[in-house]
């Protein structure tokens, strides 16, 4: 027998021990129906909404163990006692696309967080607030942080949406992808902690209060996680960030979130000095208007001037110098962005290591710049796993710096043979005469040189009035002579090369391009103060809203 305890969130909160190898999704739910009072409850563990099936599954055979966590989402029954197989076929779409979600999240994460050589023409890296590269902890490490990152982005773009059940669960799959890292290397950022801001916030916005004593938990590490990543005071990042001021919104939404917090456990007090401090903050971000027309003169955007003052402490002055300052960021991150582009494009010429690595270009250009051929110096240090020291001993000797030359030249022939055969059944496939295709493929370099050769055929053949059939076969019988002698050379080629070794075959990864461009777009608009930057219109309604209930409940 198995036991272990469940984390359950949502229309009922706590803590759950089980009998992992013998309890049923059904028997789960019924147990939680009992414990909420709820009519209908749906299950969802790892971004996977949890289905009965045939009911012989046990909880262990469907992945969860000690600590999994589980969130149970009231499902009303249709008061017109309709039925809800439409609510049900909804959810699970919404289940199915959380699953894709994080499945792309963490192949995304494994590619790009082992060195491997990306898919893609961008690398997903891990940077500080100045946008410098940094490595954090181990490969794990990396790829929970990646993870992590990529699905907080994921939930605060359907926050912005209004998609707040939505992005709770995306918010609580960001969650558990951080706790697989090293806690420690996350105590001095404050990614986590805003998540969890994020989170409760969420809770807020759908206004349930069954999360209040989960909600409370949250805001306490947030607030002390927020505290040792920005100091006391907010002296820490204030040094980082030149004297700026990003955190105050953040601040604003965390006091405000307290204050709702302590109203609903009945401390008035309590809730009225967070409330009241919130509101010191909300009226530190309103934008003065004619601070605003001077930055709208000069021709900024409205949204991006609003922003700069609130960074800046409604500084004018600072607010300009920001704005120009993150400008050429943005131009400088274009920039380094191509020339990764452009780089990721060379290491695809040169292929992987045995471990699936790309070529290290820093060796390699070390490499080059002591006199070694580039393309053999690539491949010396592809055989020999980006060892710098292995591939000068392979590059100095004759017998395997020979080797090295026989196997780019092998490899150039299998290229341009696979490219070859795509091109001619791409313009097979369009309706041209397979011999005349490679006719015009030996004839011609490139494949759109080809296609351009032939639809000049077919236009002259049509402006002749020849029928199409007998043109073809009336101009291709001196090529197909040219074919036949090229075939027989072709197939001379294929037995000289049948001593060349076999290329590896690597196992082609099922790709959810939709769901990972989604992820990697949401990021590729993000800069160091996206997290910082909340319009603050909602919370200052609701912070008139409880101080007016706290009003009234003193006046009672």
């Amino acid at each position: 027998m198995v036991m272990g305890k469940l984390k359950i969130g949502g229309a009922w909160s706590g803590v759950l021990e089980v009998e992992l190898d013998v309890w049923t999704v059904a028997r789960l739910r019924q147990e939680l129906l009992d414990r909420s009072g709820c009519a209908c409850l749906k299950l969802i563990s790892a971004g996977k909404v949890l289905k009965d099936g045939e009911g012989h599954q046990n909880l262990t055979q469907l992945g969860l163990k000690n600590n999994s966590r589980i969130l149970a989402t009231n499902i009303p029954v249709d008061q017109h006692g309709n039925s809800i197989k439409e609510e049900f076929l909804a959810e699970e779409e919404r289940g199915n696309r959380l699953a894709r979600l994080k499945t792309a999240a963490t192949n995304l994460a494994t590619r790009h967080a082992d060195g491997s050589l990306p898919v893609e023409d961008f690398n997903l890296e891990l940077e500080n607030q100045n946008g410098q590269k940094v490595n954090l902890g181990s490969e794990t490490d990396q790829r929970a942080i990646m993870m992590g990152l990529m699905l907080h982005a994921n939930g605060k773009a359907l926050m912005k949406k209004g998609k707040y059940r939505d992005a709770l669960e995306v918010l609580n799959m960001g969650e558990e992808s951080f706790s697989l890292c090293n806690p420690k290397l996350l105590e001095m950022v404050d990614n986590v902690s805003i998540l969890q801001i994020d989170l409760v916030w969420c809770y807020f916005m759908l206004r349930d209060i069954s999360w209040l004593s989960v909600a409370g938990i949250r805001l306490e590490k947030a607030r002390e996680g927020i505290e040792r990543a920005h100091g006391k005071e907010s002296t820490r990042i204030r040094i980082l960030q030149g004297h700026r001021f990003p955190e105050l919104a953040l601040h604003l939404r965390m006091e405000l979130l307290e204050g709702v917090i302590a109203y609903h456990r009945g401390h008035l007090q309590k809730s009225k000095d967070a409330l009241s401090s919130a509101q010191t903050r909300f009226l530190q971000l309103q934008v003065p208007d004619e601070s605003l027309s001077f930055l709208l003169s000069m021709g900024y955007k409205e949204s991006e001037a609003k922003r700069a003052l609130r960074m800046n402490n409604l500084d004018v002055g600072r607010a300009l110098d920001f704005i120009v300052e993150e400008k050429d960021k943005r131009t400088q991150k274009r920039k380094e962005d191509l020339q990764r582009q452009k780089e990721i494009l060379e290491q695809k010429t040169y292929g992987t290591t045995p471990l699936n690595k790309a070529v290290n270009l820093s060796n390699l250009n070390q490499l080059v710049s002591i006199g070694f051929q580039k393309e053999i110096a690539a491949e010396a240090l592809r055989r020999n796993e980006n060892d710098a020291e292995k591939a000068l001993d392979d590059l100095t000797n004759p017998e395997t710096n020979a080797a090295l030359q026989n196997e780019i030249i092998t490899r150039k022939r299998r290229r341009l043979r696979a490219a070859t055969k795509k091109s001619t059944e791409n313009l097979v496939a369009m309706g041209f005469d397979k011999a005349s295709v490679e006719a015009a493929l030996r004839r011609f370099e490139s494949e759109e040189q080809a296609l351009s050769y032939l639809l000049t055929q077919t236009i002259t053949n049509t402006a002749v009035g020849v029928g199409a059939d007998h043109q073809v076969g009336g101009s291709t019988t001196e090529e197909r002579g040219g074919t036949g002698s090229a075939g027989a050379g072709h197939g001379n080629g294929g037995s000289s090369s049948q001593n060349e070794p076999v290329e590896k075959k690597e196992p082609v990864e099922e790709r959810d391009v939709e769901m990972e461009d989604e992820l990697t777009g949401e990021l590729g608009t993000a800069d160091a103060y996206s997290d910082y930057d909340i319009e603050v219109t909602k919370e200052g309604e609701a912070i008139n809203e409880y101080l007016a209930l706290i009003s009234s409940a003193e006046n009672a």
